[in-house]
């Protein structure tokens, strides 16, 4: 089923978008089916690529720790809010970050195909009333928030 490209959002300041996002909740790929307390975290590399750093317990809060260390590059020089993510070379997953709010506290990445998209924050436990924005928001894209995963986070 072809789609629709997904707006992004209009500018994204890369050092303010850089640390840790905690997950909170997902239309999870196949390694992030059970996972708890997952954390991406972004690093600015002096060559301007992400050194990215996923880590989540395996079906627990004391499941084994899984951490994945995939590479990011900006591919919209003007907004920087399109990216590819590279877990293995030379395949490069469309990134989209389709959300972010103005204190650079909560984001959406979403991709084209709506088949996976992440809703993440800088601290582990969202309102209520944020979380269910973002599932409208999710919801707006064209996703089945049927399908989405709320990620167990320890406060």
């Amino acid at each position: 089923m072809k789609h629709e490209t997904l707006a992004t959002v209009p500018a994204v300041d890369i050092p303010r978008f850089m640390g840790a996002w905690y997950v909170i909740a997902h239309i999870p790929t196949f390694i992030e089916k059970q996972a708890y307390d997952g954390i991406e975290s972004y690093e600015l590399r002096p060559d301007g690529a992400i050194a990215t750093t996923f880590t989540f317990h395996k079906g627990s809060h004391d499941g084994p720790l899984k951490t994945y260390k995939p590479v990011g590059f900006v591919r919209d020089p003007v907004t920087h809010a399109t990216w590819g993510m590279q877990f293995v070379w030379p395949f490069k997953s469309e990134y989209l970050i389709a959300y972010l709010d103005a204190g650079y506290t909560q984001t959406i990445i979403a991709r084209t195909a709506r088949d996976y998209v992440w809703i993440m924050a800088r601290t582990p436990v969202i309102s209520q009333l944020d979380y269910d924005q973002d599932v409208a928001r999710v919801a707006a894209m064209g996703y089945d928030t049927q399908k989405l995963r709320k990620v167990p986070q320890q406060p």
